[in-house]
């Protein structure tokens, strides 16, 4: 070993730097690959480059999605983590306006992840040992017809109301808490499903949890082949 360094030995503790500089570097080459992964998912979420009706895939706006919501399915104190099951079927690519469906995903998981941290948070919530499913969110894909699929956003939180289920698409209609939400996402994505692309978005709600349902037609007019 060189004497030069010999007196910096101790100072640098080089037994622990051998030992912790892997998982350093381990840690960042970790770091830039989740940064890399957000950096594709808010470029595939947003599809600026992609204005008009295009054929995509609908799993990779559901993935871009799911990663940007990533830090809130985490567990918290005191609360269980959010399950994420997909469930994807094997979905022809689809004509549509991407980057407007990627909001519509946004707004519903966005709605589940709300519904089920309210249940977390509910003074009536069974205790994190009490056995019970923990809060999931599973989605759905599959071809329903020779020209459409249908996407399934559900979540096994609490039962909506009857009549909140009626109104839940109706502009600034909202059962959050005043500043929690102004009532217009699942409005615009009711307008971006049924309107802009002629295709249906549903709400189904039991006791076993709260489903929702969108059927898109396969092909839309103006798409590029």
């Amino acid at each position: 070993m060189p004497e030069a360094i010999a007196p910096y030995l101790d100072v640098i503790d080089l037994p622990f730097m051998r030992e912790d500089l892997p998982k350093l570097v381990a840690s960042m080459r970790m770091g830039t690959a989740r940064i890399k992964d957000i950096v594709l998912s808010l470029r595939n979420f947003s599809r600026l480059d992609e204005s008009a009706v295009k054929t995509v895939n609908l799993h990779d706006g559901l993935d871009s999605t799911l990663t940007l919501l990533g830090n809130r399915f985490r567990a918290q104190p005191g609360q269980t983590a959010i399950e994420r099951v997909k469930s994807y079927g094997d979905l022809p690519l689809v004509a549509c306006y991407a980057g407007q469906l990627n909001q519509v995903f946004m707004s519903i998981l966005t709605n589940a992840v709300d519904a089920l941290e309210s249940q977390r948070r509910s003074p009536h919530a069974a205790p994190l040992d009490a056995g019970l499913d923990p809060p999931t969110i599973t989605i759905r894909t599959e071809v329903t017809g020779s020209d459409w699929v249908r996407i399934e956003i559900s979540n096994n939180g609490p039962a909506i109301d009857e009549s909140v289920r009626q109104r839940i698409f109706d502009p600034f209609f909202t059962t959050k808490a005043v500043g929690k939400g102004q009532g217009m996402g699942l409005a615009i994505s009711y307008q971006i499903v049924v309107e802009q692309h002629g295709g249906s978005l549903k709400c189904l709600s039991s006791a076993e949890g709260t489903t929702f349902r969108i059927d898109l037609p396969l092909k839309q007019i103006g798409a590029e082949s």
